[in-house]
């Protein structure tokens, strides 16, 4: 419990975070001196903080009363969605695994880079290449190219404007060869990355798609170059990737 001795030696993130703590399920709207004697701090300080929430529109003022902001919202909505596909996802991650015996991963698209979210290890020993909440450039990764495929034209084009880094020998860094090896994945529904962003690596991906056919996120096999076969691994996990997408829409099914 905070007291008003634990005022003298916080941070300003510890304020900001008494400040929004302060705030109650059945509130409607706060005045100053009330978040100051919620939060134990004095309200010039309270007063400080509040007017840059509100320019940030974490919180939202209407006369001399304070509510929590629409941006909060906006960011609450954007971790609902990872937590969901982790839920729904974990099982049939660890069933792929157990069908390929190698990693499994789930990524989303942020900006030019993949989003790790989810990541189940296989059997094979080697040191790890990524992470969960760890970032690999889209266009060098399997999981990056089966989100591209299928996002819009705009997206791309935003990528490639921001440049094809070069992660490897094997990186596609002209913009050419990424839309033909975007193209190939649409046909194909399956993404593969030989050794593009890790040397001696390689992995094989497949879109998760809402249902307007927008890529929510992708799943993949990741493991040795010597072991990853795409043709060999690619229809597992274009199962996998299938019952996802089935299974994040909430709509009825056959």
């Amino acid at each position: 419990m905070r007291t008003a001795a634990w005022t003298d030696s916080v941070s300003v993130l510890d304020r900001v975070t008494a400040v929004f703590d302060a705030f109650g399920e059945d509130d409607e709207g706060l005045g100053i001196s009330e978040l100051a004697r919620r939060a134990h701090l004095p309200k010039s300080t309270v007063s400080r903080i509040a007017a840059d929430l509100v320019a940030q529109r974490f919180l939202d003022r209407d006369g001399d009363r304070l509510y929590l902001g629409v941006r909060l919202f906006e960011l609450a909505e954007t971790v609902q969605l990872p937590r969901r596909l982790r839920h729904v996802a974990l099982p049939v991650m660890n069933e792929l695994r157990d069908v390929t015996r190698h990693s499994v991963r789930l990524a989303v698209l942020q900006g030019s880079d993949v989003l790790f979210i989810a990541i189940i290890r296989g059997e094979a020993t080697a040191a790890p290449t990524a992470r969960v909440g760890g970032r690999l450039p889209a266009h060098a990764t399997a999981l990056g190219k089966a989100l591209l495929a299928y996002s819009p034209r705009g997206v791309v084009e935003q990528l490639v404007r921001s440049g094809l880094p070069s992660r490897t020998p094997a990186t596609i860094c002209d913009p050419a060869g990424l839309a033909r090896e975007l193209a190939d994945v649409r046909r194909l529904g399956v993404a593969a990355d030989n050794e593009e962003c890790h040397a001696g690596r390689a992995c094989v991906a497949s879109p998760v798609l809402g249902p307007r056919g927008e890529p929510v996120a992708a799943i993949s096999v990741a493991g040795a170059a010597s072991e990853i076969v795409a043709t060999r691994l690619g229809p597992a996990v274009r199962a996998a990737a299938l019952t996802l997408s089935r299974r994040m829409d909430p709509g009825p099914h056959d």
